[in-house]
């Protein structure tokens, strides 16, 4: 099972970041108009590798920079030999500086300029130029409507930057937003195309970083990490010496009757991902279901809290949420489990007592909310989370001084020092019961092998989303524990037991 190839910068950033960094690199010396030269060049190149029978191209132009790239792309379409037609939705009166110097090269080129209008017929590869990095408010007409014609076509898009109705800081559409094939962007990766609604909108990504000057680059402030193999954090290797001692006791609380499933793929995830020991206290009457399919757990019914006084003082990270409902038995767990300072793994039903604040978090822990629980946490609704999730994540990581990993398309990881990262890996069939389960219990086993918080889920959700990629790719029906296996060989490859 090969590790995910990954070639694209790690490095994230928001709207205003990126007008920074282009700024930053202009007053270097780097003229505007060469990089959206190089812009051009670069989608250019990427529309022909993508497309290579097309002959021909429609270009919607917007009246800003991007709509530059858009006119320079298409000078280099007629230059070609090439069918092409822009369709100029901005006013090209409005056009300023380099756009302006690129609507004159394409007039130079004798391109064939012509006013949108929806009865115009669409033909080719259609170039998307019309909105960039700059929108903010909810897209209107002309432009609505233009992407709906593109939307609606049934023909090849490529996006030049960013798919026009797309907000760069959060990935959501702006009332309409167009579903490319392609995105070709530029000089630095936006947030917004990994984030929110972007994996319904973006096609395959291409980055170019137009030869801007790497120390420029790092000069300049980011909003998030992508998770990547080589920024990875890693557990060190294991001495031949080691022992199940070394790597601590995982103690897995949950399964109210009817639920006691959840617990057990969280205790197998953790007893597959490394951890020396791992512990399970749930419902007596799973405890011989949970012997059979995991003799390695060491099972132990329970009652009552004070039951969980013994076990919660021999281990050393808890896991707790998984299946543990919110009738009296789970809420008497929980709390019991919260006195405890001890670093602990909360999940499912665990959030949803946290929101009512009938609990305290301890400290030196990691919640992992889908995002109806972290509405719940926030007090918001769940489509105010999912418009602004980057701004979701850290509003939990400080309001309960912990780390946050906010589960979905594009899961991020807050810790409450305003460290933020993504992972852009992952697969639709994951939309399966079970899998916040495993997650869960990767992170508790972890935090076992000596991570720190946000180094463990860092970790523990790219593994988590890489394994369901990969077994996602057989199709749907894809099940919780179908990720365990693969996880484990993931993290072997990835981070192995012996140096």
């Amino acid at each position: 099972m090969p590790l995910p190839d990954d070639d694209m910068p790690d490095l994230l950033y928001s709207a205003a970041q990126v007008r920074a960094l282009d700024a930053a690199l202009i007053a270097a010396g780097t003229d505007g108009f060469e990089l959206m030269q190089r812009a051009a060049h670069a989608a250019w190149r990427a529309l022909r590798r993508q497309w290579p029978q097309a002959d021909g191209v429609t270009v919607l132009a917007g009246h800003g920079n991007n709509a530059g790239d858009g006119y320079l792309i298409a000078a280099l379409a007629q230059r070609a030999g090439w069918s092409v037609t822009v369709l100029a939705v901005g006013d090209t009166a409005r056009l300023q500086g380099d756009a302006a110097a690129a609507l004159a090269e394409a007039r130079a080129a004798r391109v064939d300029i012509q006013p949108w209008s929806a009865d115009t017929p669409l033909q080719g590869v259609l170039v998307d130029a019309l909105l960039g990095t700059g929108l903010t408010g909810t897209v209107r007409s002309p432009y609505a409507d233009a992407i709906d014609a593109m939307n609606a076509s049934g023909l090849p898009v490529l996006a030049v930057d960013i798919p026009s109705g797309l907000c760069t800081d959060t990935g959501q559409v702006l009332g309409h937003g167009v579903r490319a094939d392609l995105t070709v962007t530029f000089i630095g990766l936006k947030f917004g195309l990994f984030s929110g609604q972007a994996a319904d909108q973006v096609g395959r990504l291409v980055f170019d970083d137009l030869q801007a000057e790497p120390a420029i680059v790092a000069a300049q402030p980011v909003m998030a990490r992508r998770l990547s193999i080589a920024s990875l954090p890693r557990p060190a290797p294991r001495p031949m010496t080691a022992h199940k001692g070394n790597y601590g006791q995982v103690l897995v609380i949950g399964g109210d009757l009817g639920t006691g499933g959840a617990t057990l793929m969280s205790a197998e995830a953790a007893l597959r991902t490394g951890a020396g020991m791992v512990s399970l206290a749930t419902r007596s009457e799973h405890v011989p279901a949970a012997i059979t399919r995991l003799p390695e757990v060491m099972a132990l019914g329970v009652h009552s809290s004070n039951q969980l006084l013994g076990p919660l003082d021999k281990a050393d990270i808890v896991v707790i949420g998984p299946g543990l409902g919110q009738a009296s038995w789970g809420r008497s767990l929980l709390s019991i489990a919260a006195t405890v300072a001890k670093a602990q793994v909360w999940d499912a039903d665990a959030l949803n007592q946290l929101a009512e604040g009938r609990v305290a978090l301890p400290a030196g822990c990691i919640i992992t909310p889908h995002p109806g629980e972290a509405a719940r946490l926030l007090g918001v609704t769940t489509a105010q989370v999912q418009a602004d999730r980057a701004h979701a994540a850290l509003a939990l990581a400080k309001k309960f001084s912990t780390v946050c990993v906010l589960k979905g398309a594009g899961s991020l990881i807050a810790a409450p020092d305003g460290r933020l990262a993504l992972c852009n890996h992952g697969h639709p069939a994951m939309a399966t019961a079970g899998l916040g389960d495993v997650l869960s219990g990767v992170l508790g086993a972890l935090l076992a092998q000596h991570m720190a918080p946000y180094d463990a889920a860092c970790l523990g959700v790219w593994l988590h989303a890489c394994a369901g990629e990969q077994q996602g790719s057989k199709g749907r029906g894809l099940a919780a524990t179908d990720l365990i296996p693969a996880i484990r060989q993931l993290f072997e490859e990835l981070s192995p037991c012996l140096k």
